[in-house]
C-alpha cells in the first residue's frame, strides 16, 4: 500500500532537486550544485501485462560531466521481492535511455537501511551474472538538522531530514527548527513545506507535532507572519467558494463584479456574514447591504 510518507520520500526529489547535492554528499559522491534535473517517465511496464512502476526517475545533467539517470525508491520495510525488481529497474532504464543509472533507496529505519544496501546478486553455480549496489540513505547517514539557520538556508533538506528521522527521538527538534525558519520565508515556500510535511507525516506523533507548530493560533498569534497570512488566505478562499456555491445552487445570477468582490475579500468576519446571508438574499448583490454600493450596475 502506497502511503503519504512513501510518496513524500521520493517526490521531494522531483519537487526540490536541490537536495540531491547534499544527499549525494553524505553518500560520498560529488555532485555540483549546478546540475540540470528533470523528471523522466516512471512506467517500466513492457508488452506483457506486468505493471512495474519506479517511484521517481530523474535525469541529472551535472555541470562537470555526462548525464545519468537516478531512480529513487522509497522503502519502509524489508521486501525480498525488491531484490529482483530493483536490478530490473536499473537494467531497463539503461537499455531504454542508453545512460548510466544509479538507484537511490530512501529508508526511515536502520534495519531496512542495512538490508537495502545489498548487494543483490543474480547468478548460479558460482557465477554472478549481475550484481546491484543501491545507494541508500536513512537515519544512519542523513544529518539531523536542528539548527534554525541551517533549516532556513536549506529548508528542503530540513524537511527531508524530518521525514527520514520521523521515527527517531530527534524529529521534534528538527521540526521545531524548521517551524521557526518558516517564519522568514516567502508564501510559496511556507505553503509547500507546511503541506508537504502535513501530508508526508500524516497521522503520526511527528505529524501531530508539526501541525501544532504551524497552527498560527498557537504558534504565531497576531504577529502578521507569513504562516498566519497563508492560513488566513486559505480560510478566506474556502469561505468565498462556499458563498459562491450557495448562490449558484439557489440559481441566483452572479455578476463579474459580485464574484470579484467575494473572491477578493480577506476579512473572515465579513465573509462569514456574507455566507449567512447567501441562503436568504433575493439577489446576489443583496449580500452587500450595509457594506456600500458595489457598482453602478448593482441590482436595485
Amino acid at each position: 500500500m502506497v502511503t503519504s510518507a512513501h510518496e513524500g520520500m521520493h517526490r521531494i526529489f522531483q519537487e526540490r532537486p536541490e537536495i540531491l547535492t547534499p544527499v549525494f554528499g553524505v553518500l560520498g559522491i560529488e555532485l555540483p550544485e549546478k546540475a540540470a534535473v528533470y523528471a523522466v517517465a516512471t512506467d517500466a511496464t513492457e508488452a506483457k501485462p506486468m505493471a512495474r512502476h519506479i517511484d521517481t526517475v530523474l535525469r541529472v545533467g551535472p555541470s562537470d560531466g555526462d548525464d545519468f539517470l537516478l531512480a529513487v525508491k522509497a522503502q519502509e520495510r524489508r521486501d525480498t521481492k525488491k531484490e529482483s525488481s530493483w536490478p530490473y529497474y536499473v537494467a531497463y532504464l539503461q537499455a531504454k535511455y542508453s545512460l548510466p543509472v544509479l538507484l537511490l533507496v530512501v529508508c526511515r529505519d536502520r534495519a531496512t537501511t542495512k538490508w537495502a544496501a545489498g548487494p543483490f546478486d543474480c547468478g548460479t553455480r558460482g557465477w554472478t551474472a549481475q550484481r546491484t549496489y543501491p545507494l541508500v540513505v536513512g537515519p544512519d547517514n542523513l544529518p539531523v538538522i536542528t539548527d534554525e539557520r541551517t533549516a532556513a538556508e536549506k529548508p528542503a533538506m530540513a524537511a527531508f531530514s524530518a521525514l527520514t528521522h520521523a521515527n527517531s527521538p530527534d524529529v521534534d527538534a528538527i521540526l521545531d527548527s524548521l517551524g521557526r525558519a518558516l517564519a522568514g520565508m516567502d508564501l510559496d515556500a511556507v505553503g509547500y513545506f507546511y503541506q508537504f510535511l502535513d501530508s508526508a507525516l500524516g497521522a503520526t506523533p511527528a505529524g501531530d507535532k508539526w501541525r501544532n507548530i504551524v497552527t498560527f493560533v498557537n504558534y504565531f498569534p497576531g504577529r502578521g507572519t507569513l504562516l498566519e497570512k497563508t492560513f488566513l488566505e486559505g480560510e478566506a478562499k474556502g469561505e468565498a467558494k462556499g458563498i459562491l456555491r450557495v448562490l449558484e445552487v439557489r440559481g441566483l445570477p452572479i455578476s463579474d463584479v459580485v464574484r470579484e468582490r467575494i473572491t477578493a475579500c480577506t476579512d473572515l468576519d465579513r465573509l462569514n456574514d456574507w455566507l449567512d446571508r447567501a441562503g436568504t438574499v433575493a439577489h446576489a448583490e443583496d449580500l452587500f447591504t450595509g457594506d456600500g454600493d458595489i457598482s453602478e450596475d448593482a441590482t436595485p
